[in-house]
């Protein structure tokens, strides 16, 4: 058997330990950041590429994806809260549950989850298979249970054609979680204006955009969203400087974080970072869904992560360079996709 990995204390010690790793690691990369332009050569900020996925298993995991079937009622799909026509997300405060109550958190876009290297809000999940199934058996999700959902695929002869070309036999559990996944990591959006302007396209972005982006990095805001997904990487406290669960009468178990699920009090309200490509149409912001307004939210992350006011001018600005994150989806404009759905 394998030796015991310490006790408690020992590892809750070294889970400090590590964040304060973290957090060197950040004020380092601030630092870096705040040279004279020119300096450094190198972005904190990377272009995404369209993904390298399997077709048949994509066209399989969509179909899936699609599928009420997948619920105990047969009632909701993995789309019922994920709409690719609205950015990903569902463009509610709180979707509903099984149940028809609110859930307890606003819906992550779907779109470029794949990247991130948690998932959900807390960070509890380390891949999507995983996520999947804990969404397909939760009692206020899709209320599900393997030998329901198998039952339903294994009378629909066009499932068991599918899946045995695809797997060597008719649906298994970890067929289906493989298929659903294969589709969600084909869901990225890449040649977003801003990934034209990494690649050398420097006409990609207007000069307020830019000097937007100049902004993002020498505020601080790229601390923790950077790399290819402009976050999603990092487990990060929501208000560093500044509480914005002070005035709350009541904190549920969301406003937490993290804690609610580890019991250590360093994970008091910290989140996972969340992804800030397409975020000027993937609202309402937060957790909780508590302001639909982008500048807003630029606003409130300033103040509690970075300890800082802005003026109103550079919010603006800010707003502009966030808006050129929108990429596209299947060859076109992820942000045209969502108009046109609109109409």
């Amino acid at each position: 058997m394998p030796a015991a990995t310490g006790t408690y204390a020992e590892n809750a010690g070294k889970t400090g330990a590590r964040r304060a790793s973290v957090g060197a690691l950040l004020m380092l990369l601030a630092i870096m950041i705040s040279i004279p332009a020119g300096s450094v050569d190198v972005e904190p900020i990377m272009p995404i590429s369209p993904p390298d996925v399997d077709a048949a298993k994509v066209e399989l995991g969509r179909k899936l994806f699609f599928d009420a079937r997948l619920s105990q009622t047969n009632t909701e799909a993995c789309a019922s809260c994920h709409q690719l026509e609205k950015g990903g997300a569902d463009g509610r405060r709180y979707p509903l549950g099984a149940d028809a109550r609110p859930l307890d958190f606003n819906s992550p876009s779907i779109f470029n989850a794949a990247l991130n290297y948690r998932l959900n809000w807390r960070g509890n999940f380390h891949t999507l298979e995983e996520q999947n199934e804990a969404v397909l058996l939760d009692r206020r999700l899709m209320n599900t249970t393997w030998e329901q959902l198998l039952g339903k695929l294994r009378v629909d002869q066009d499932y068991v054609r599918a899946f045995t070309a695809l797997y060597g036999s008719g649906p298994q559990r970890t067929h289906v979680l493989d298929a659903l996944a294969s589709f969600q990591r084909s869901l990225v959006t890449p040649d977003a204006r801003f990934d034209r302007y990494l690649e050398g396209h420097r006409d990609a972005l207007t000069p307020e955009e830019e000097q937007g982006y100049q902004l993002f990095k020498s505020y601080g805001c790229i601390a923790c969203h950077q790399g290819r997904n402009l976050g999603g990487n990092l487990l990060q406290r929501f208000g560093v400087f500044y509480d914005p669960f002070a005035q709350r009468a009541n904190i549920s178990d969301a406003d937490l974080g993290r804690y609610a699920v580890t019991r250590i009090d360093s994970d008091r309200h910290v989140f996972r970072v969340p992804s800030l490509r397409n975020v000027a149409v993937t609202a309402p912001y937060f957790h909780d869904g508590a302001t639909a307004s982008l500048a807003e939210a630029v606003d409130i992350m300033a103040r509690a992560q970075l300890g800082r006011d802005l003026p109103g001018p550079d919010i603006d600005l800010i707003v502009k360079f966030l808006g050129t994150l929108t990429g596209e989806y299947q060859g076109r404009s992820l942000a045209a996709q969502i108009d046109r759905s609109k109409q």
